[in-house]
């Protein structure tokens, strides 16, 4: 039997590294076997290319060549890890997935989204997530939350207007296929969030 796949979205400062870990356990305790990955990233080729990608000193990186790397990433992921786990029969819990595409080099930096489309039909074949969690929240506090953190990747280094693109772009996704998005609250305290990341995951799992 195949297993789920199932991508936890969100802009900078979303609290998608604490929810992710809380998510992975939840499955668990559920009785799910779960692989826990990331994009870009995932595999050894993959965080090569996320270092590149994240790098801040890559300011002259054009918007069609990030948006290829995205997708070359991709496409070694799916064939080394996303694929042969779903096919194992285990559950795969991605942080970021396409939905991030379209909210970054569509939404973000205005790439058509025809474009887009086009690499996700031939790197991806068809496969969509079973269920994509998005953390909302407002942008000027989202980077307030990031801006506690590390030193600022290329990406975090844009400007609001950037992000609030982003943003408006996950929403649009959810609007357009509610069927698999599920939109959380983040901007609440990180129990409240969980709470209901709980409470959306025993209903989802409650009807497989």
């Amino acid at each position: 039997m195949r297993g789920c796949f199932i991508t936890l979205e969100g802009g900078e400062g979303a609290g998608k590294s604490s929810n992710l870990d809380f998510v992975r356990r939840f499955l668990e305790q559920h009785g799910r076997e779960v692989l826990v990955t990331r994009e870009p990233g995932g595999t050894p080729l993959g965080e090569s290319i996320r270092e590149l990608l994240l790098d801040r000193h890559n300011s002259t990186i054009s918007d069609d060549t990030e948006l290829l790397l995205m997708f070359a990433a991709r496409a070694q992921h799916l064939a080394q890890l996303i694929r042969p786990a779903l096919e194992r029969g285990e559950w795969v819990l991605c942080d970021r997935f396409t939905d991030a595409t379209y909210a970054y080099q569509g939404g973000g930096r205005g790439i058509p989204r025809e474009r887009i489309a086009q690499l996700e039909q031939w790197v991806q074949q068809g496969l969509q997530p079973d269920l994509t969690l998005l953390l909302d929240i407002p942008v000027g506090e989202g980077l307030a939350r990031a801006g506690r953190r590390s030193t600022p990747d290329r990406f975090e280094q844009e400007q609001v207007a950037f992000f609030e693109r982003v943003r408006a772009a996950y929403l649009h996704q959810a609007q357009r296929y509610p069927e698999r998005y599920r939109v959380v609250d983040a901007s609440r305290p990180l129990e409240q969030v969980q709470r209901s990341l709980a409470e959306v995951l025993s209903e989802w799992l409650a009807q497989r």
